[in-house]
């Protein structure tokens, strides 16, 4: 087991930086389960409500969402 943590937090706001290799819903989404890391970064289950699916993200891949939650 590694001895990285999670920056982020199960219901924490997130979005997904953008990139050519993923395409991705616009928008806010949050964080719904903590991935255990054995190596590399840390990765979180995301849900948006754009969305049908759950998405598996790494922490690289995420920065706190800048719009207020209500």
């Amino acid at each position: 087991m590694s001895d990285r943590i999670h920056s982020f937090k199960i219901h924490d706001w997130v979005d997904i930086l953008p990139s050519t290799l993923r395409t991705a819903a616009p928008g806010r989404y949050q964080i719904v389960r903590l991935i255990p890391c054995d190596s590399g970064d840390p990765r979180y289950c995301v849900r948006s409500a754009r969305e049908k699916h759950d998405r598996i993200v790494s922490e690289c891949d995420l920065m706190h969402s800048a719009e207020l939650t209500v």
